[in-house]
């Protein structure tokens, strides 16, 4: 059904979407912790798995299934596997972060390790470390966009399970070659994943470079009003879906709700339209910054002198939303930056309406030891701006009145 659309908002509209008993126009909110069974034959049919149908609403509802449905769809929209279209599975988290979890814990055991590359989300990150340590799972964490030391790397550790990849990463933007690295990773038979979040399924299908699972943290741009907290784990292998990794979903008991997830449903519905908005201003914001005296360095997958630019544009339809960038007087010009602002919104998360900023080094990844942030290129000045949908020219007068500051290494005037 969803492949028989031809446009992306159409798809993101009415995929998943089920005729509601009552007549409802919107699936609606289905507050209910159980469901109840015409007789007791029923309910075992249900367990059993020989009936379709609702048990426990951790297990899953109608409204969190049309979320589940419309993600998957929109992730497979277009892609075809031997003359047929993709098929994928989702499954609605309570947060990026459970989706994760259900992840890791579902493809990993102990001896296993995780191939994976700088600037990841720093509560990734933290999950490797604190968490899958102790159980003996480890993280090799490499540049993969060397791809002739990602190749040594799979090539010399056979216990090396999965590649975890995120690109754009947070918050450097730096991109990895998805392609790539999948046709490796099958070389050696190794498992892939890829975090979407900061692109999208609009802008970037990572299905359609092979990877075998996406995650996204819903709460960013697929929600995109910052109204509920969310997470999906999507995957390709059916029968891994269904098994493996929905007993660990259900286990972890890291589910989402019906109420978050009708607003993620309905956030969906507008992401083409609000990605289109979203990447026409974050292309102009990031030319206004590069080419403003204040600013010493940009992390913009739309510019040239990204040292990603190249990979960014094979894999990507747009660059996107996010960005980082430097100011010349360091931490403390940044500081007094933010706090000048006067439409733009200071804070962490991202992909909502509204411009956002944050300083990750006190922030998103102030659990990354300094010394590793530093290597992965997250300064102490950098600053993450996630670009919202506002009128370009306020989101570009609230930048210069907050950068003609005489604290801002003498930009004053300009």
């Amino acid at each position: 059904m969803p492949h028989l659309y031809k446009g992306f908002s159409s798809l993101a509209i009415h995929a998943g979407h089920v005729k509601d008993p009552m007549y409802a126009h919107l699936t609606p909110i289905y507050a209910s912790s159980t469901y109840v069974y015409d007789e007791a034959e029923q309910g075992m049919r249900r367990f059993s798995g020989k009936e379709p149908g609702y048990i426990y609403a951790r297990w899953g509802n109608p409204t969190m299934n049309e979320s589940e449905q419309k993600i998957a769809a929109m992730e497979t929209f277009g892609i075809e596997v031997d003359g047929k279209p993709l098929e994928a599975k989702a499954i609605l988290h309570a947060s990026g972060m459970a989706a994760i979890s259900s992840l890791f814990l579902a493809t990993l055991k102990r001896g296993d390790k995780i191939l994976t590359h700088y600037s990841l989300y720093s509560g990734t990150q933290d999950f490797m470390k604190t968490l899958l340590d102790p159980l003996d799972v480890e993280a090799i964490i490499v540049d993969l966009r060397d791809l002739s030391l990602a190749e040594k790397c799979l090539r010399e550790d056979p216990t090396i399970k999965l590649v975890y990849l995120e690109t754009p990463a947070n918050p450097t933007l730096q991109c990895v070659d998805l392609e790539a690295l999948s046709q490796m990773a099958k070389q050696y038979g190794k498992l892939t994943a890829c975090d979407n979040t900061f692109a999208t399924p609009y802008l970037q299908q990572p299905f359609q470079f092979g990877i075998d699972f996406v995650i996204h943290s819903t709460t960013k741009f697929l929600n995109g009003h910052g109204t509920a907290i969310g997470g999906v784990l999507v995957g390709t292998d059916l029968a891994f879906m269904n098994t493996r990794a929905t007993k660990t979903h259900r286990l972890l008991g890291g589910n989402s709700n019906a109420f978050d997830a009708f607003l993620l449903t309905n956030g969906m519905r507008t992401l083409e339209v609000r990605m289109q908005r979203h990447c026409e201003n974050a292309m102009k914001v990031a030319e206004f910054l590069d080419a403003h005296p204040a600013i010493s360095k940009v992390n913009y997958n739309g510019l040239p002198t990204h040292p990603d630019y190249a990979v960014s544009q094979k894999q990507m339809k747009h660059p996107g939303a996010m960005m980082s960038f430097e100011l010349e007087g360091g931490f403390d010009a940044g500081v007094q930056f933010m706090n000048k602002l006067q439409m733009c919104t200071r804070t962490v998360s991202l992909g909502t309406c509204d411009t956002l900023l944050s300083h990750p080094a006190s922030m998103s990844h102030s659990s990354v030891p300094r010394e590793n942030r530093l290597e992965y290129g997250i300064t102490d000045g950098l600053i993450r701006l996630s670009v919202g949908i506002e009128n370009i020219e306020d989101i570009l007068a609230d930048f210069e009145q907050a950068l003609q500051s005489r604290g801002v290494e003498g930009v004053e005037g300009v």
